[in-house]
């Protein structure tokens, strides 16, 4: 084939995927809504980011992957086919826009919009390192690994506490951990809280204490009888060796038990990169 003609094809269709990539408002899925309705739109993985183009609707984000909208103003003021904003929501992989058209017959309005993935665009968040997605599916394999922490843990009230891996990706710990119950009696789970501690010192000692919040938690059960086992995702941090990272589970009351399990930072330090080989049993 002739150069030239190869690289004017190439030119053209590089030139077709750039005008495909723009997009005008007839171009977009359009949503119609009315103010006397609430249009939701659930996205299939946690959403970082939502802009409305003009404040002639209102929008708020109940949950990490729902968006809610509706119309500020009705039929006295909107006409039927009245283009009032464009919505943009961003996700941790995706893009995408809808165009939200006025209705004056709110019998027509749109109450629920899920999001399809021939309605999305790729896109790279930087404010995302790692997906939620890809962070259970990480976590559900170390979830599923041999335990190779042997000496890290606490017993208490007929209750042990112990450490299972620590596996590192990334700018992210995944801290596996484990309790279990020997009493008759169930654990019902009131808060499960990781901290940066002072090593225990005397009572007489003001100690300081940095609350962290894990990015996941693998399993999201409440309550156990005999075993209980999670992953926990925590940003990736140091910590002098004078401090511990902590995992403290309480009861709810009456009995109100509470086992603490103290991480020292050389276990921190030799957490596992996370690498397929690493989760295979010997």
């Amino acid at each position: 084939m002739n150069v030239k003609y190869f690289i004017a094809i190439a030119l053209s269709v590089a030139s077709c995927v750039a005008l495909k990539a723009q997009e005008t408002i007839r171009e977009m899925e359009l949503l119609t809504v009315n103010d006397q309705i609430t249009t939701v739109i659930t996205a299939t993985e946690p959403v970082r980011f939502v802009d409305i183009s003009t404040d002639k609707v209102a929008g708020d984000q109940p949950l990490s992957n729902t968006v809610r909208l509706k119309p500020k103003e009705g039929a006295d003021v909107n006409a039927d086919g009245d283009i009032l904003a464009v919505v943009t929501v961003i996700t941790e992989r995706y893009r995408v826009q809808y165009a939200l058209v006025y209705t004056t017959r709110p019998q027509e309005a749109v109450t629920d919009k899920t999001v399809l993935l021939s309605e999305t665009v790729p896109y790279n968040n930087p404010a995302v390192s790692l997906s939620t997605e890809d962070m259970t599916r990480m976590a559900r394999r170390i979830w599923n690994a041999r335990a190779r922490y042997r000496n890290v843990g606490t017993q208490k009230h007929h209750m042990e506490i112990r450490l299972n891996n620590i596996y590192t990706a990334g700018e992210w710990f995944f801290i596996d951990f484990s309790v279990e119950n020997r009493t008759n009696v169930r654990f019902d789970i009131d808060q499960l809280r990781f901290k940066v501690e002072d090593k225990r010192r005397s009572r007489a000692t003001n100690s300081q204490s940095v609350e962290l919040s894990p990015a996941l938690l693998l399993e999201k059960g409440t309550t156990f009888s005999r075993g209980y086992r999670n992953v926990a995702v925590l940003k990736k941090l140091t910590f002098p060796n004078d401090k511990v990272l902590t995992i403290e589970m309480s009861e709810k009351q009456v009995s109100g038990r509470t086992i603490t399990l103290e991480i020292d930072y050389e276990d921190v330090l030799h957490a596992d990169s996370f690498d397929s080989g690493l989760l295979e049993e010997d």
